[in-house]
């Protein structure tokens, strides 16, 4: 498995044409409000307050850029879902989301963040669906497997794979992850490294 020897911090914008001009690779990670995307974030990385955690959903407003390793990004993107934001801003949220996604030559994958608990959410499947239409590249990740008996994950799991496989040819490559416990800590990030390993960047 990967090694996080350095995780650190380099620019927050909302302004793709403003995000880092580094040639390294680039993994997104974005899901509804609440979703447990920072506390997974910084269980990846072994790193406490990586990305900022909060009680209020909707918390990351910008595009948040983590160079790990001196080699790759992990990219901390706003969620989607109900935050308690105008229209206007939320608006604003996903035209700039859709230019990251559509606009970022280094992004090798997103990581789609959907809580393991509850069932499929259309603002998710909707999102999943624009991606595959763009033709970018993503996995899905369940979060807070923890919190749910192995049982009920996987009939939520297969709840997920019913529904998808009404309109996809195959479903994604998924992972079942606890950013209390770790699980799916080292599928993660064997899956980025073996990307990586796959797609180098033409620099």
């Amino acid at each position: 498995m990967m090694k996080i020897k350095s995780a650190e911090f380099v620019i927050s914008n909302s302004d793709v044409s403003k995000c880092p001009k580094d040639r390294l690779p680039e993994f997104a990670f974005i899901g509804r409000s609440n979703v447990g995307k920072s506390s997974l974030i910084n269980m990846l990385v072994d790193r406490k307050s990586l990305a900022k955690t909060s009680g209020k959903p909707g918390k990351t407003r910008l595009i948040n850029h983590f160079k790990i390793n001196d080699n790759w990004f992990l990219v901390d993107l706003p969620g989607y879902g109900f935050a308690k934001v105008s229209k206007a801003t939320k608006a604003d949220f996903q035209s700039f989301i859709k230019k990251y996604f559509t606009a970022r030559e280094q992004l090798l994958y997103g990581f789609i963040l959907i809580d393991s608990r509850i069932e499929p959410q259309q603002i998710d499947l909707d999102f999943m669906e624009w991606l595959g239409i763009s033709q970018i590249p993503f996995c899905i990740v369940f979060t807070k497997t923890d919190k749910i008996s192995s049982v009920e994950l996987q009939k939520n799991i297969a709840q997920y794979k019913r529904t998808l496989l009404k309109t996809w040819d195959e479903f994604p490559t998924y992972f079942e992850t606890s950013a209390e416990t770790g699980k799916g800590k080292e599928e993660v990030l064997k899956f980025i490294e073996n990307t990586i390993n796959e797609y180098p960047l033409d620099y």
